[in-house]
């Protein structure tokens, strides 16, 4: 039954997103058949909601003749795990896919920004034409819900790795929300390509939901590096892995976008950029799914290979071809009408600031994608490890830095060069102080003590920038010193709410640094009752305990961990034994800190279970990385939040007007 109920939801969603992509585009120009096409639309979204209602309940009730139960589910699977698994292999992924892209379509009908009402249609067509895709790739090329014959007592559960951590709930559904939320520029971008309207009522309509995608995107991504470094035991949260390149790239391009938004907004320039930047930004997204779900990467991340894989490669060809042919057609609708000021002006930085993410996302693009190219080529295999990356990503993001504490400092238009010399002195002295000081502390690696020094140059860019905007306040309004900050920070939610998202990308740069630079590792078997020391701490494995149960048995070293003379508890790194697993999983055991982690991982144990080979990293700031997630998704839901005096003057630095939109 729920075979024919899932693949009944699946046909129907497939001709609801059909027909409502169909009266969308009649809608372009009888509105009396818009209502028509809504109905569809939500058709589309119950359908997929009914498709994963239907699969979560096969898994819940262990309905083995469901194809995709009887290769991830199993009896002795917890309930958390058991729901999750929706996500956790290729066909269910695809059912969340639609789920979210419907849910987002069902939302974008129903909020039609006044400014952007003619694209509306079109950019909904587009929306329910994607949705068409991935209906047919879930119902031809990855259909969850095929039967199986003869059907098994029981199945093999999802990965081991992926039901061993709480996170794998939350990462992955952020990801989506973020990945498939970033259709909603793109679908605006291409209605504003198709109609010609290629100014800003495109992106007034689209600021909230890019910053929205934005935002899941963020989450996500620092989610992922925490579920890494929590389950996979390697001690790290970043490996370069393929699939995780695909998921900061059109995070780059994203920032990149809503950076050069906000000089559209203000002058009529940029447009092939940001059209531009919102299509290639879907076209990653579309690039990132085919590396996960087409097999061609070996990653934790990834899917087997199947059918979908090519699909995936043949509707990104469409993509490319089509929006490169409407990019042609709108030529002569794409030419600035305002010329971009040269020299010292927030434009200036804002497209500085452009170029470097477009070079971050092409330098990973190439070192992922290059050894499939090669492959596919010639047959040979190849590896682009971390240092390519390190080397090649780490001075374009040390710019990036520097420009982020640079654009808060200088207006818009044209700036006084010398006025701009003189408020960064102070911050640029006390970065070259704090470098110098660090380097005389006995800290070394160019690379790290940038870091360090230029987000201190940085975060006093941001305190100067919100000190001076306080301090105007005061003079203005003559508030008490409380009020009139609170004042200053409210009046301008959308540059104080940037700001803090920049605190957050500085707390992760410095994390990184001196986590990346600075670990220090060892690893020793060890006798119960026995010490060895890493970092000034010291372990000392106290005893070894088996556990079984139904689903796995854990083996797992009780670890008494010292910083000099003061204990900080005992820790418990395990190995677990699946059946369906070729391999031990080693869950390592964290003692976090302020200033550093003590990070445990059991690499083995003996037969007699007297002797375990324990390894011990100590890495510092490792939790302010995942602070500073917390920290930018913070300032990016306080910068979307709604500013009804958005348009009031900037006391410090005026901001020159919008000025009137010129259609060519």
């Amino acid at each position: 039954m729920n075979n024919v109920l899932g693949t009944g939801a699946l046909s129907l969603g497939f001709v609801a997103a059909i027909a409502a992509t169909g009266w969308w585009i009649l809608g372009v120009r009888h509105a009396k058949l818009r209502p028509r096409a809504r109905r569809l639309t939500v058709a589309m979204a119950v359908s997929a909601a009914i498709a994963c209602g239907v699969l979560v309940y096969a898994l819940v009730t262990h309905d083995f003749s469901v194809r995709y139960v009887a290769e991830n589910g199993g009896r002795a699977v917890p309930l958390y795990y058991t729901v999750i698994s929706l996500w956790a292999a290729l066909e269910g992924s695809l059912l969340l896919w639609l789920l979210v892209l419907s849910g987002y379509a069902v939302l974008v009908m129903r909020h039609v920004h006044p400014r952007a009402a003619v694209l509306h249609p079109w950019a909904m067509a587009v929306i329910c034409g994607v949705a068409v895709f991935f209906f047919g790739l879930a119902l031809f090329a990855g259909n969850a819900f095929q039967p199986v014959s003869p059907v098994p007592a029981d199945g093999p559960g999802p990965n081991p790795l992926l039901q061993d951590h709480p996170l794998m709930g939350v990462h992955p559904p952020l990801l989506y929300l973020g990945y498939v939320g970033l259709t909603v520029p793109f679908a605006y971008a291409v209605a504003a390509l198709i109609t010609g309207r290629t100014g800003r009522g495109w992106l007034v309509a689209t600021r909230r939901w890019t910053l929205a995608a934005w935002t899941f995107l963020t989450a996500g991504i620092m989610l992922g590096g925490w579920w890494s470094y929590e389950v996979l035991g390697w001690g790290g949260y970043w490996a370069w892995d393929p699939v995780e390149n695909a998921s900061i790239l059109p995070w780059f391009t994203t920032t990149a976008l809503l950076h050069s938004v906000m000089v559209q907004e203000r002058r009529a320039t940029l447009r092939v950029w940001n059209l531009s930047l919102a299509a290639s930004t879907f076209l990653l997204v579309i690039l990132g799914t085919f590396l996960t779900r087409s097999g061609v990467v070996a990653s934790v991340h990834a899917f087997s290979q199947s059918a979908i894989g090519p699909a995936l490669l043949g509707f990104f060809t469409v993509v490319l071809v089509g929006v490169l042919a409407l990019l042609v057609w709108r030529s002569e609708r794409l030419g600035p009408v305002d010329r971009l000021e040269a020299g010292v002006s927030r434009e200036a930085v804002f497209l500085g600031n452009n170029v470097i993410l477009v070079g971050l996302a092409v330098t990973v693009l190439i070192g992922t994608v290059f050894p499939l190219l090669v492959e596919a080529v010639n047959g040979d295999r190849l590896s682009v490890g971390a240092p390519y990356f390190d080397r090649m990503v780490i001075p374009l993001a040390l710019v990036m830095l520097i420009l982020m504490g640079v654009g808060p400092m200088v207006p818009w238009g044209v700036g006084d060069p010398r006025a701009l010399g003189r408020r960064l002195a102070v911050p640029a002295a006390l970065g070259l102080l704090t470098v110098a000081a660090l380097g005389m502390s006995g800290l070394d690696g160019v690379a790290p003590l940038l870091t360090i020094g230029i987000g201190v140059f940085v975060l006093a860019t941001i305190a100067d920038r919100v000190v001076t905007g306080w301090q105007a306040t005061r003079t203005a309004t003559g508030l008490p010193p409380l009020p009139a900050l609170w004042r200053t920070l409210v009046r301008r939610r959308r540059l104080y709410g940037g700001l803090l998202t920049h605190v957050g990308l500085v707390l992760a740069a410095v994390a990184i640094g001196a986590s990346s630079s600075y670990s220090v590792d060892g690893q020793q078997t060890l006798a119960i009752g026995e010490s060895f020391s890493v970092g000034g701490y010291t372990a000392t494995l106290d005893s070894i305990t088996p556990e079984r149960t139904d689903r796995k048995m854990t083996i797992s070293a009780q670890v008494a961990i010292a910083d000099g003379d003061d204990a900080l508890g005992v820790y418990e790194p395990a190995l677990s034994f699946y059946p369906a697993a070729a391999q031990a999983i080693g869950t390592p055991s964290v003692r976090t800190g302020l200033v550093e982690d003590a990070y445990l991982l059991l690499s083995s144990v003996d037969d007699d279970r007297t002797e375990a080979t324990i390894r011990l990293i100590i890495s510092p700031l490792v939790l302010w990385l995942w602070v500073s997630g917390g920290v930018m998704v913070t300032g990016a839901a306080v910068a979307a939040w709604p500013d009804r005096r958005r348009h009031e003057p900037d006391p410090v630095l005026v901001d020159a007007p919008p000025r009137e939109e010129v259609r060519a």
